[in-house]
């Protein structure tokens, strides 16, 4: 790898780490091949492809930082528009179930019978609206809101609407999930939606990206094991012809994010925000726009989303 300032590098390495910085440089390693057939050796751990300690041409330690700095900016933009969606849906269900009891997070009567029941799993019983409870109390404890505060020193109940605000986003679409149809229906309606288990799958992947930024963990290039699902007689999804690739990796994400944030923000200029910035991906060998599950290596397919 060319490094051009040996005194800057030491300085990254001691800021960043190297293991970390070395998951932005992996993908510039050179695969490792078997010679007598010509194919990239497989991992028996990981199954993915082997590489060699043997960086491709063109690798430069600089562009490795940039690429780092790249992801970065790309986690901050990802965390705003999550943090509009996940108050946007905190305030919605709130109001949809609260309307109907001010505690009605306590109470099962609001979720699908199905969640309140008990189930073996690897040999241990267990029941999913009792281990959400379980969780969303120890939220509420953990929780130094002021309004939370107040309620629990004056020993009143905490209403639906004040509790919401200590939830997380893993909280919130698992509460999502669990609820009667007939309550999810009024949420969707919101969102201009009518498929529970799709919303409730976006929900799952936009919270493991929440988490993933949140930590400071790698978002450019990851791969998810489950691939999302597109509304299919959508027109903007039918326009956008979202690939396998695509909806396994960020650019899906992005795609299902801007539709739901239109939906609660359609003056936000979020999306060009983000095409700007993926235009800027530098270019380590390697490190290619498929990567982010983009269809072209031209950069964001901007004239798809009208920008």
């Amino acid at each position: 790898m060319h490094v051009a300032d040996p005194a800057r590098a030491e300085r990254k390495l001691a800021q960043l780490g190297y293991y970390r910085l070395s998951g932005y440089w992996y993908p510039a390693r050179e695969f490792d091949k078997d010679p007598a057939t010509n194919l990239t050796k497989i991992c028996p751990i990981s199954g993915k492809p082997l590489r060699q300690d043997m960086f491709a041409n063109g690798a430069d330690f600089d562009d490795a930082v940039a690429l780092y700095q790249f992801d970065k900016h790309l986690r901050l933009l990802m965390l705003d528009a999550i943090e509009r969606l996940e108050v946007n849906l905190k305030t919605v269900i709130a109001h949809v179930v609260g309307y109907h009891h001010p505690m009605g997070y306590t109470d099962p009567k609001f979720i699908q019978p199905k969640y309140a029941k008990n189930f073996t799993s690897r040999g241990k019983v267990r029941n999913k609206w009792n281990e959400w409870v379980a969780r969303q109390q120890e939220l509420l404890n953990r929780s130094t809101e002021d309004s939370i505060e107040w309620h629990r020193r004056s020993g009143r109940p905490i209403p639906f609407w004040v509790a919401v605000e200590a939830w997380d986003f893993g909280a919130l679409s698992r509460y999502f999930e669990m609820l009667n149809g007939t309550y999810q229906n009024q949420v969707l309606a919101r969102f201009g939606l009518t498929d529970a288990r799709i919303f409730a799958r976006w929900l799952q992947e936009i919270n493991l990206l929440r988490n993933r930024c949140a930590h400071h963990t790698r978002v450019w290039n990851q791969v998810s094991l489950n691939p999302l699902s597109a509304l299919p007689t959508e027109p903007y999804f039918i326009a956008l012809n979202l690939d396998g690739n695509a909806l396994t990796r960020l650019y899906g994400l992005v795609s299902i994010v801007w539709f739901l944030l239109q939906k609660i923000a359609p003056r936000s200029n979020w999306i060009k925000t983000v095409a700007d910035l993926v235009d800027t991906k530098p270019g380590l060998p390697g490190c290619t726009f498929a990567s982010l599950g983009l269809p072209t290596e031209t950069g964001f397919p901007r004239a798809a989303f009208g920008i």
